[in-house]
């Protein structure tokens, strides 16, 4: 598959659902279990073939069909800021803030050095509202930090010297 996209959707943007998978270049979820809803994640295609500028998510009634549709656009969730930085690539110049696909390419990964948390939280807050209690983020670990507690004071040692 050119777009790798099981790799971006299962190992990339990591999103928390087990009842999900990867057809073609299409996540499918269950967020919540039992639920005749659905999350549907796409990649967003621009005007011209093959190149995708952003996901198209959308929430799937079983029965009633699509209800909702948003797209993540990379540009506005800076994506892709690195890597069109490095190559002096601005706002308003061709392939800012999108990728191509190369079908001919099978090494190609279009959306490689991609930085993924901002799509991440754009997905967690859309599915807040279509699935709430569904995102299920790890607790925050506890560190170790001062106490306010009493400690007890070191003895006194006792000099030669007379104090007042």
């Amino acid at each position: 598959m050119a777009l790798y996209a099981r790799e971006f959707f299962m190992e990339h943007l990591k999103l928390p659902f087990t009842e999900a998978g990867v057809v073609g270049s299409t996540y499918y979820a269950t967020p919540v279990p039992g639920s005749p809803l659905r999350l549907r994640i796409d990649f967003a295609r621009t005007i011209r073939a093959d190149e995708y500028n952003g996901l198209r998510l959308a929430t799937i009634h079983q029965d009633r069909g699509e209800l909702d549709a948003a797209v993540l656009r990379f540009e506005d969730h800076k994506t892709f800021d690195h890597r069109d930085a490095s190559q002096d690539r601005s706002p308003r110049e061709s392939g800012y803030g999108t990728f191509q696909e190369f079908r001919d390419r099978p090494d190609w990964v279009p959306w490689e050095h991609a930085h993924t948390d901002g799509l991440r939280n754009a997905i967690e807050q859309y599915v807040s509202v279509w699935f709430p209690g569904a995102w299920k983020t790890p607790a925050p670990s506890r560190t170790s930090g001062r106490t306010a507690r009493k400690a007890p004071s070191p003895p006194t040692a006792r000099s030669g010297a007379r104090s007042r």
